[in-house]
């Protein structure tokens, strides 16, 4: 007879799951679109090419930024309600301490690192957790960027609106950097892309087997 596979528990709740791929999608708009924008007005002496730009014109690239920083905000709004209220985010970004931090990051320069589907180690918690905090950055100097008069003293936090842009810039070449190497784990570590796509783990996707009549 054909048996069922034991329920195991989902390492990636729905709703994590779906604000973790609506961000996704809305840091490739903002960060392509933000390039087109940046090509406008060049803070340093170098473009991004043309072809991995999203706007096509600088006005176009504008309405693309600000509908994906509206998405982005809503969807980090509701993942981080969601976090306190459920404590996810207290289970899985906490605790970190620097000891932890340094062991885990020499067993991951020596490939010894261990790896559990659902527990983060101290150096996913820390790049996590820097990565949330670069959003929350990037989003107060795009507002200083896009209303310096309005937003005076937020802009004149980060040095006026010619601070505000620097700010800006390093913080998306922070989370660009941050996507390259999630994007690198994943490709170390191919099983932990399934689950968060379906929610289920590994053991949970294999095929039934079958057991002789009784």
């Amino acid at each position: 007879m054909m048996t069922k596979p034991k329920g195991l528990p989902s390492p990636h709740p729905l709703i994590v799951r779906l604000t973790h791929w609506v961000n996704a999608f809305a840091m490739v708009l903002m960060i392509g679109s933000g390039w087109r924008i940046y090509n406008a007005s060049p803070l340093f002496d170098f473009m991004f090419p043309r072809s991995i730009t999203i706007g096509g014109w600088l006005g176009g690239a504008l309405q693309w930024h600000f509908a994906a920083m509206w998405l982005l905000v809503a969807n980090g709004l509701v993942y981080l309600i969601y976090g306190l209220w459920s404590g996810h985010l207290n289970r899985a970004m906490l605790p970190v301490s620097p000891k932890s931090f340094w062991d885990d990051s020499v067993a991951a320069l020596n490939f010894k690192l261990a790896h559990s589907l659902g527990t983060y180690n101290a150096v996913q918690k820390v790049l996590y957790l820097g990565v949330l905090a670069l959003g929350v950055l990037v989003v107060l100097s795009g507002l200083a960027v896009w209303k310096p008069v309005q937003f005076h003293l937020l802009a004149s936090v980060f040095g006026g609106y010619e601070g505000a842009r620097l700010v800006h810039f390093f913080c998306m070449a922070g989370i660009v950097a941050f996507i390259f190497v999630h994007l690198a784990l994943v490709l170390l570590v191919p099983s932990t892309l399934l689950p968060m796509i379906t929610g289920r783990s590994p053991a949970s996707h294999a095929k039934p087997h079958t057991e002789a009549p009784q």
